[in-house]
Protein backbone atom coordinates (compact mmCIF):
# COMPACT_ATOMS: atom_id res chain seq x y z
CA UNK A 1 0.00 0.00 0.00
CA UNK A 2 2.78 2.39 0.96
CA UNK A 3 4.62 1.47 -2.24
CA UNK A 4 1.49 2.26 -4.25
CA UNK A 5 1.19 5.67 -2.58
CA UNK A 6 4.85 6.42 -3.27
CA UNK A 7 4.39 5.36 -6.90
CA UNK A 8 1.41 7.68 -7.31
CA UNK A 9 3.31 10.57 -5.69
CA UNK A 10 6.30 10.05 -7.98
CA UNK A 11 4.04 9.74 -11.03
CA UNK A 12 2.24 12.93 -10.05
CA UNK A 13 5.53 14.73 -9.59
CA UNK A 14 6.79 13.46 -12.94
CA UNK A 15 3.59 14.62 -14.69
CA UNK A 16 3.94 18.06 -13.07
CA UNK A 17 7.57 18.26 -14.20
CA UNK A 18 6.72 17.18 -17.77
CA UNK A 19 3.90 19.72 -17.90
CA UNK A 20 6.19 22.49 -16.69
CA UNK A 21 8.85 21.54 -19.25
CA UNK A 22 6.24 21.47 -22.03
CA UNK A 23 4.94 24.87 -20.98
CA UNK A 24 8.50 26.23 -20.92
CA UNK A 25 9.19 24.89 -24.42
CA UNK A 26 5.98 26.42 -25.75
CA UNK A 27 6.76 29.73 -24.07
CA UNK A 28 10.18 29.81 -25.73
CA UNK A 29 8.49 29.64 -29.14
CA UNK A 30 6.38 32.76 -28.52
CA UNK A 31 9.09 35.35 -29.37
CA UNK A 32 10.12 33.32 -32.44
CA UNK A 33 6.54 33.22 -33.73
CA UNK A 34 6.22 36.94 -32.98
CA UNK A 35 9.21 37.70 -35.22
CA UNK A 36 7.85 35.51 -38.02
CA UNK A 37 4.46 37.21 -37.81
CA UNK A 38 6.15 40.59 -37.84
CA UNK A 39 8.21 40.02 -40.99
CA UNK A 40 5.23 38.52 -42.83
CA UNK A 41 2.89 41.40 -42.03
CA UNK A 42 5.59 43.95 -42.85
CA UNK A 43 6.30 42.42 -46.27
CA UNK A 44 2.63 42.22 -47.22
CA UNK A 45 1.89 45.76 -46.07
CA UNK A 46 4.91 47.25 -47.80
CA UNK A 47 3.99 45.55 -51.09
CA UNK A 48 0.57 47.20 -50.95
CA UNK A 49 2.03 50.53 -49.83
CA UNK A 50 4.02 50.91 -53.07
CA UNK A 51 0.70 51.28 -54.90
CA UNK A 52 0.31 54.70 -53.24
CA UNK A 53 3.64 56.04 -54.51
CA UNK A 54 2.25 57.39 -57.83
CA UNK A 55 -0.50 59.24 -55.92
CA UNK A 56 1.20 60.75 -52.87
CA UNK A 57 4.85 59.78 -53.21
CA UNK A 58 7.03 57.83 -50.82
CA UNK A 59 6.93 60.71 -48.32
CA UNK A 60 3.13 60.85 -48.21
CA UNK A 61 2.84 57.07 -47.99
CA UNK A 62 5.28 56.97 -45.08
CA UNK A 63 3.35 59.75 -43.35
CA UNK A 64 0.05 57.84 -43.61
CA UNK A 65 1.65 54.62 -42.46
CA UNK A 66 3.34 56.08 -39.39
CA UNK A 67 0.60 58.57 -38.54
CA UNK A 68 -2.24 56.05 -38.65
CA UNK A 69 -0.14 53.46 -36.79
CA UNK A 70 0.40 55.94 -33.96
CA UNK A 71 -3.33 56.71 -33.72
CA UNK A 72 -4.32 53.03 -33.77
CA UNK A 73 -1.85 52.03 -31.07
CA UNK A 74 -2.74 55.03 -28.90
CA UNK A 75 -6.38 53.91 -28.97
CA UNK A 76 -5.49 50.27 -28.29
CA UNK A 77 -2.85 50.61 -25.56
CA UNK A 78 -3.73 54.02 -23.98
CA UNK A 79 -0.14 54.63 -22.78
CA UNK A 80 -1.20 57.41 -20.39
CA UNK A 81 -2.22 54.65 -17.99
CA UNK A 82 1.46 53.98 -17.22
CA UNK A 83 3.95 56.22 -15.48
CA UNK A 84 6.81 57.38 -17.68
CA UNK A 85 10.01 58.45 -15.93
CA UNK A 86 12.37 61.02 -17.40
CA UNK A 87 14.89 58.31 -18.28
CA UNK A 88 12.18 56.18 -19.93
CA UNK A 89 10.92 59.20 -21.87
CA UNK A 90 14.42 59.83 -23.23
CA UNK A 91 14.73 56.21 -24.38
CA UNK A 92 11.30 56.35 -26.03
CA UNK A 93 12.11 59.60 -27.83
CA UNK A 94 15.35 58.14 -29.24
CA UNK A 95 13.50 54.96 -30.19
CA UNK A 96 10.76 56.98 -31.93
CA UNK A 97 13.13 59.26 -33.85
CA UNK A 98 15.07 56.32 -35.27
CA UNK A 99 11.81 54.52 -36.07
CA UNK A 100 10.47 57.48 -38.02
CA UNK A 101 13.71 58.09 -39.90
CA UNK A 102 13.99 54.38 -40.72
CA UNK A 103 10.49 54.28 -42.23
CA UNK A 104 10.99 57.44 -44.26
CA UNK A 105 14.40 56.47 -45.64
CA UNK A 106 13.27 52.96 -46.53
CA UNK A 107 10.26 54.24 -48.48
CA UNK A 108 12.49 56.77 -50.23
CA UNK A 109 14.78 53.90 -51.24
CA UNK A 110 11.83 51.96 -52.66
CA UNK A 111 11.25 54.69 -55.24
CA UNK A 112 14.27 53.64 -57.30
CA UNK A 113 15.47 50.17 -56.19
CA UNK A 114 13.53 46.87 -55.94
CA UNK A 115 11.82 45.89 -52.70
CA UNK A 116 13.87 42.76 -52.04
CA UNK A 117 17.17 44.51 -52.70
CA UNK A 118 16.21 47.43 -50.44
CA UNK A 119 15.39 44.99 -47.64
CA UNK A 120 18.70 43.17 -48.12
CA UNK A 121 20.71 46.41 -47.95
CA UNK A 122 18.73 47.57 -44.92
CA UNK A 123 19.72 44.37 -43.13
CA UNK A 124 23.26 45.66 -42.77
CA UNK A 125 21.87 47.35 -39.65
CA UNK A 126 20.69 44.35 -37.62
CA UNK A 127 23.64 42.29 -38.85
CA UNK A 128 26.02 44.93 -37.50
CA UNK A 129 24.23 44.75 -34.15
CA UNK A 130 24.50 40.97 -34.17
CA UNK A 131 28.22 41.06 -34.96
CA UNK A 132 28.91 43.69 -32.30
CA UNK A 133 26.98 41.82 -29.62
CA UNK A 134 28.27 38.31 -30.38
CA UNK A 135 30.77 36.79 -28.01
CA UNK A 136 30.63 33.03 -28.69
CA UNK A 137 32.11 31.37 -31.80
CA UNK A 138 28.78 29.73 -32.68
CA UNK A 139 27.14 33.15 -32.95
CA UNK A 140 29.53 34.09 -35.74
CA UNK A 141 28.57 30.93 -37.63
CA UNK A 142 24.93 32.03 -37.78
CA UNK A 143 25.86 35.61 -38.58
CA UNK A 144 28.03 34.30 -41.41
CA UNK A 145 25.16 32.21 -42.80
CA UNK A 146 22.82 35.19 -42.71
CA UNK A 147 25.43 37.43 -44.33
CA UNK A 148 26.00 34.95 -47.17
CA UNK A 149 22.27 34.78 -47.77
CA UNK A 150 21.91 38.54 -47.89
CA UNK A 151 24.89 38.93 -50.23
CA UNK A 152 23.38 36.38 -52.60
CA UNK A 153 20.21 38.46 -52.74
CA UNK A 154 22.16 41.47 -53.98
CA UNK A 155 22.74 41.67 -57.77
CA UNK A 156 26.50 42.11 -57.38
CA UNK A 157 27.98 41.97 -60.84
CA UNK A 158 25.10 40.01 -62.38
CA UNK A 159 22.25 42.51 -62.44
CA UNK A 160 21.37 46.02 -63.54
CA UNK A 161 23.26 48.83 -61.77
CA UNK A 162 21.47 50.11 -58.68
CA UNK A 163 20.49 53.75 -58.31
CA UNK A 164 23.10 55.25 -55.95
CA UNK A 165 20.59 57.58 -54.28
CA UNK A 166 18.30 54.66 -53.53
CA UNK A 167 21.21 52.67 -52.12
CA UNK A 168 22.20 55.58 -49.87
CA UNK A 169 18.64 55.84 -48.55
CA UNK A 170 18.63 52.08 -47.88
CA UNK A 171 21.96 52.34 -46.03
CA UNK A 172 20.54 55.22 -43.97
CA UNK A 173 17.57 53.03 -43.11
CA UNK A 174 20.04 50.29 -42.10
CA UNK A 175 21.80 52.62 -39.67
CA UNK A 176 18.46 53.68 -38.20
CA UNK A 177 17.38 50.05 -37.86
CA UNK A 178 20.51 49.24 -35.86
CA UNK A 179 19.81 52.14 -33.47
CA UNK A 180 16.14 51.14 -33.31
CA UNK A 181 17.11 47.67 -32.04
CA UNK A 182 19.46 49.12 -29.42
CA UNK A 183 17.04 51.79 -28.17
CA UNK A 184 14.14 49.33 -28.23
CA UNK A 185 16.10 46.94 -26.01
CA UNK A 186 16.88 49.76 -23.57
CA UNK A 187 13.15 50.42 -23.27
CA UNK A 188 12.39 46.70 -23.10
CA UNK A 189 11.54 46.81 -19.38
CA UNK A 190 8.43 48.83 -20.22
CA UNK A 191 5.16 47.35 -21.43
CA UNK A 192 5.41 46.72 -25.19
CA UNK A 193 2.27 48.75 -25.89
CA UNK A 194 3.61 51.62 -23.82
CA UNK A 195 6.87 51.82 -25.76
CA UNK A 196 5.50 51.22 -29.25
CA UNK A 197 2.53 53.60 -29.02
CA UNK A 198 4.56 56.50 -27.63
CA UNK A 199 7.48 55.71 -29.93
CA UNK A 200 5.22 55.87 -32.97
CA UNK A 201 3.86 59.22 -31.80
CA UNK A 202 7.43 60.54 -31.81
CA UNK A 203 8.01 58.91 -35.21
CA UNK A 204 4.88 60.63 -36.57
CA UNK A 205 6.27 64.00 -35.49
CA UNK A 206 9.30 63.24 -37.65
CA UNK A 207 7.58 61.80 -40.72
CA UNK A 208 4.15 63.46 -41.04
CA UNK A 209 5.43 67.01 -41.64
CA UNK A 210 7.63 65.71 -44.48
CA UNK A 211 4.68 63.88 -46.03
CA UNK A 212 2.35 66.87 -45.74
CA UNK A 213 4.94 69.17 -47.30
CA UNK A 214 5.30 66.78 -50.27
CA UNK A 215 1.74 65.52 -50.90
CA UNK A 216 -0.36 68.36 -49.51
CA UNK A 217 -4.15 68.04 -49.81
CA UNK A 218 -3.89 64.72 -51.68
CA UNK A 219 -3.44 63.06 -48.28
CA UNK A 220 -7.06 63.97 -47.41
CA UNK A 221 -8.62 61.96 -50.23
CA UNK A 222 -11.00 59.45 -48.51
CA UNK A 223 -9.90 56.50 -50.65
CA UNK A 224 -6.24 57.23 -50.00
CA UNK A 225 -6.89 57.65 -46.27
CA UNK A 226 -8.70 54.30 -46.07
CA UNK A 227 -5.98 52.51 -48.01
CA UNK A 228 -3.33 54.16 -45.86
CA UNK A 229 -5.09 53.00 -42.70
CA UNK A 230 -4.96 49.40 -43.91
CA UNK A 231 -1.29 49.73 -44.81
CA UNK A 232 -0.55 51.22 -41.38
CA UNK A 233 -2.23 48.38 -39.50
CA UNK A 234 -0.63 45.59 -41.53
CA UNK A 235 2.85 46.99 -42.15
CA UNK A 236 3.52 48.99 -38.99
CA UNK A 237 1.14 48.63 -36.03
CA UNK A 238 1.14 44.82 -36.01
CA UNK A 239 4.87 44.29 -36.73
CA UNK A 240 6.01 46.93 -34.22
CA UNK A 241 3.96 45.36 -31.42
CA UNK A 242 5.22 41.87 -32.22
CA UNK A 243 8.83 43.03 -32.44
CA UNK A 244 8.72 44.73 -29.05
CA UNK A 245 7.29 41.54 -27.58
CA UNK A 246 10.19 39.59 -29.06
CA UNK A 247 12.82 42.14 -27.97
CA UNK A 248 11.74 41.67 -24.35
CA UNK A 249 12.48 37.93 -24.53
CA UNK A 250 15.42 37.57 -26.94
CA UNK A 251 19.05 38.76 -26.86
CA UNK A 252 19.85 41.51 -29.37
CA UNK A 253 22.01 39.20 -31.48
CA UNK A 254 19.33 36.50 -31.66
CA UNK A 255 16.64 39.01 -32.56
CA UNK A 256 18.87 40.52 -35.25
CA UNK A 257 19.47 37.17 -36.94
CA UNK A 258 15.88 35.94 -36.59
CA UNK A 259 14.59 39.10 -38.21
CA UNK A 260 16.93 38.37 -41.14
CA UNK A 261 14.25 36.01 -42.45
CA UNK A 262 12.48 39.08 -43.82
CA UNK A 263 14.24 39.08 -47.24
CA UNK A 264 13.33 35.41 -47.66
CA UNK A 265 9.70 36.03 -46.61
CA UNK A 266 9.51 39.01 -48.97
CA UNK A 267 10.85 36.90 -51.86
CA UNK A 268 8.35 34.11 -51.19
CA UNK A 269 5.42 36.51 -50.96
CA UNK A 270 6.52 38.25 -54.14
CA UNK A 271 6.51 34.87 -55.88
CA UNK A 272 2.98 34.10 -54.69
CA UNK A 273 1.40 37.55 -54.98
CA UNK A 274 3.37 39.11 -57.84
CA UNK A 275 4.33 35.99 -59.86
CA UNK A 276 8.04 36.73 -59.44
CA UNK A 277 9.96 33.50 -60.04
CA UNK A 278 13.00 32.75 -57.91
CA UNK A 279 16.36 31.74 -59.36
CA UNK A 280 18.46 28.91 -57.87
CA UNK A 281 20.77 31.57 -56.42
CA UNK A 282 17.84 33.18 -54.60
CA UNK A 283 16.71 29.80 -53.26
CA UNK A 284 20.25 29.29 -51.93
CA UNK A 285 20.02 32.66 -50.21
CA UNK A 286 16.72 31.67 -48.63
CA UNK A 287 18.30 28.45 -47.37
CA UNK A 288 21.18 30.38 -45.78
CA UNK A 289 18.87 32.76 -43.93
CA UNK A 290 16.67 29.90 -42.69
CA UNK A 291 19.74 28.01 -41.40
CA UNK A 292 20.92 31.16 -39.62
CA UNK A 293 17.53 31.76 -38.06
CA UNK A 294 17.00 28.19 -36.90
CA UNK A 295 20.57 27.89 -35.64
CA UNK A 296 20.41 31.11 -33.65
CA UNK A 297 17.16 29.99 -32.04
CA UNK A 298 18.53 26.59 -31.06
CA UNK A 299 21.78 27.95 -29.60
CA UNK A 300 20.36 31.12 -28.01
CA UNK A 301 21.53 31.81 -24.48
CA UNK A 302 18.95 30.98 -21.88
CA UNK A 303 18.99 32.36 -18.33
CA UNK A 304 20.53 30.04 -15.78
CA UNK A 305 18.02 28.65 -13.29
CA UNK A 306 18.16 30.23 -9.84
CA UNK A 307 19.46 27.97 -7.08
CA UNK A 308 17.06 27.92 -4.12
CA UNK A 309 18.40 30.17 -1.40
CA UNK A 310 20.92 31.83 -3.72
CA UNK A 311 20.90 35.62 -3.98
CA UNK A 312 18.83 37.00 -6.85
Amino acid sequence: MQGGVCHRVLASGRAHYDGAMSTSRHASLIPVLAVLGSVTALSVGTSFAKQLFPLIGAQGTSALRVGFSALVLLAVFRPWRWTTTRADAGAIVRYGITLGAMNLMFYMALRTIPFGIAVAIEFCGPLAVAMWSSRRPVDFVWVGCALIGLLLLLPLGHGAPLDPVGVLFALGAAACWAMYIIFGKRAGHLHAGHTVSLGLCVAALVVVPVGVAHAGMALLDPAILLFGLGVAIVSSAIPMSLEMMALKRLPKETFGILISMEPAVAALLAMGLLAEHLTPLQWTAIGCTVVASVGSTVTARRPSPQVPGAPA
